[in-house]
């Protein structure tokens, strides 16, 4: 059994930030949670299974990548034989000890390696073996993604690990199940395993991938050049690997009289999790925020409270972290956080912004006003698209987000940045269209 000192535990940390003074009257209390996790090695399962770390090695992981093989894949062959390299790479970069498959998916979800309905350990053997499966990939057949995430379910949830990751890769839209289809399997793999989803080439949709890298609380991207797969695999697999806790939750509790309003990501990524909320106790509610490696997240917690004179103070909200244990109890990662209220007759206290919330609400808007603004380009609203992207422009500018800025500026050419004045191209290559909307949600953090 494993011996868990401190300096093996993740440490994480929790910071507030936020204006707490409110006029008198005020209800609205608006607060940036930082998360903070460092100094890893183990999960945060562990405490309560030590078994599922391995001493030197990190914590027990399963991986499974699913690789279209639909017929569109052959259009042009390069694609299915950079998908082919893209795998073998993500498998080189397993640890050893890992257990592992891989899933070839077109209108059905077939096991192309190690078959069996079983998983594969990760050393020199199996590894080399995988590979040499990989040659039997080919072409053919329909696109039915809730097959393949179902199949990816089934070979993950057999082995007695402590992370699960999925490796998506698509270049088609999913014709040949129904939207419904597809969401009864998300709804069924949430919170079994986390997802990263990848396009590749133009010929998929959006809305889909990005829809099941949400689900799933991966990460969503296009690889317009499938020659770009190999790099992105590998990359993928290396933040797989380097998570060490699952499942943690953001838990949030408010005194009576107080109402959530909302409770988000921003930072990487703007992700919306108000409705993922799942209770947990008395006036206490869990956010799912998927796996944790070394890294930091925002997140942007609104909270109504009951109005007050002038000179009264509460609590608004205490956030901190969990991990849901099977029995239905919690293990408490140990950080927490306070978010409060103060009313004050003090005009210059009470209307003041922190930098941090107008950062973040500044970036959401981005994300929005990028997403809208597509989607009225393609419906043929070019005045209210212009207006959109505008927007999109000028908040981008005014926030720092250069890598968003540059998308926009092969979307729309930029007049003033600061006015948000575009102007719409006449011609958009598609690639350039689907990355901006892929990736409008990715955004810069606030300079502290």
């Amino acid at each position: 059994m494993a011996n868990f000192s401190k300096s093996n535990v993740p440490q994480f940390s929790v910071d507030v930030y936020q204006n707490e003074y409110l006029p008198e009257g005020g209800r609205e209390v608006n607060a940036i949670v930082t998360v903070t996790s460092t100094g890893g090695g183990t999960v945060g399962t562990a405490v309560a299974a030590p078994h599922l770390y391995s001493p030197g090695q990190g914590p027990s992981a399963a991986a499974a990548i699913m690789v279209d093989c639909s017929g569109s894949m052959d259009y042009p062959p390069t694609k299915m034989r950079n998908a082919r390299d893209a795998t073998a790479a993500a498998i080189d970069t397993l640890r050893d000890g890992v257990h592992f498959a891989v899933i070839g998916g077109t209108h059905v979800a077939k096991e192309v390696y190690p078959g069996g309905g079983r998983l594969a350990v990760a050393d020199a053997t199996t590894r080399d073996q995988a590979k040499q499966a990989l040659r039997r990939l080919s072409a053919g057949g329909g696109t039915a993604i809730g097959t393949w995430l179902r199949l990816a379910d089934r070979l993950l949830s057999s082995a007695d690990v402590a992370i699960r990751h999925g490796i998506l890769l698509t270049d088609g839209r999913n014709e040949h199940e129904s939207p419904q289809d597809l969401r009864a399997a998300l709804d069924a793999c949430a919170g079994r395993f986390t997802c990263d989803a990848r396009g590749v080439g133009t010929d998929w949709e959006v809305k889909e991938v990005t829809g099941i890298a949400s689900a799933l609380l991966g990460s969503a991207d296009i690889v317009a050049d499938p020659a770009g797969l190999a790099a992105d695999f590998t990359q993928m697999m290396e933040t797989a690997m380097g998570k060490e806790v699952a499942d943690v939750a953001l838990r949030v509790w408010t005194p009576v009289g107080t109402t959530i309003k909302f409770v988000k990501q921003v930072a990487p990524t703007v992700e919306e999790l108000t409705d993922r909320r799942t209770e947990a106790g008395p006036r206490a509610g869990d956010y799912p925020t998927g796996s944790w490696g070394d890294e930091s997240r925002d997140y942007h917690v609104c909270v109504e409270v009951p109005a007050a004179d002038v000179g009264r103070e509460m609590l608004a909200a205490r956030v901190s972290l969990v991990v849901p244990q099977p029995d239905g109890t919690a293990q408490n990662l140990g950080a927490q956080g306070l978010v409060r209220a103060v009313w004050t007759d003090d005009m210059v206290a009470s209307t003041s912004i922190n930098p941090q919330v107008a950062h973040y609400t500044g970036q959401a808007e981005l994300a929005q006003a990028i997403q809208q603004g597509l989607d009225l380009r393609k419906a043929g609203d070019m005045d209210g698209a212009t207006a959109k992207l505008g927007r999109a422009v000028q908040l981008a500018s005014a926030s720092g987000n250069a890598d968003t800025a540059k998308l926009l500026a092969k979307v729309v050419d930029v007049v003033d940045a600061a006015a948000g004045t575009v102007r719409l191209k006449a011609k958009v290559a598609e690639a350039d269209e689907m990355t901006l909307e892929t990736r409008s949600t990715k955004t810069v953090r606030v300079k502290k």
